[in-house]
């Protein structure tokens, strides 16, 4: 699998984007395209690498770029911004709510935080091109929260 150690801020590297276990595991080759390494790049200096440097402590990346076969395997959806590197789903040792706060009084441009229950990680996302939502959103169980800009919350 080809490594991509390019630095892309002070504290992420490409590699970190693009590593991923079901693309070794399935001998995938997950080199993102020219687009989605500048989106990736656009990911970790408009927003991760801030949102680090607030939050204080390390953000592992988890999953961040994906090719088409390597997010079918992971349960991605179509749609998904991971198949753009719009996307990074993030661990901190405090956990995702500790990270989403830091998000919420950061006052930092994204397009969507989504929590999911109890799984251990944010997924984050900053469009390269058009308008970032600000959109949070809070899976519990069977319901999902969605937090508007404007601080209403509406259950689905």
């Amino acid at each position: 699998m080809e490594r991509h150690d390019k630095r892309l801020t002070e504290h992420f590297c490409l590699d970190e984007f693009t590593y991923s276990g079901i693309a070794v595991d399935n001998a995938i080759n997950n080199q993102p395209p020219p687009c989605a390494c500048l989106a990736l790049q656009n990911l970790a200096v408009g927003l991760l690498e801030p949102l680090r440097l607030l939050y204080g402590a390390p953000i592992a990346i988890l999953s961040g770029y994906r090719n088409e076969k390597v997010n079918r395997l992971a349960g991605g959806v179509v749609t998904s911004q991971h198949l753009k590197g719009e996307a990074a789903d993030c661990y901190v040792a405090d956990g995702p709510e500790k990270l989403l706060d830091v998000l919420q009084c950061s006052g930092l441009v994204f397009d969507q935080a989504i929590l999911y229950g109890r799984r251990r990680f944010l997924h984050l996302s900053l469009k390269i091109n058009g308008n970032n939502r600000m959109q949070v959103l809070v899976y519990m169980l069977c319901v999902v929260c969605m937090f508007c800009s404007c601080g209403a919350l509406v259950l689905f």
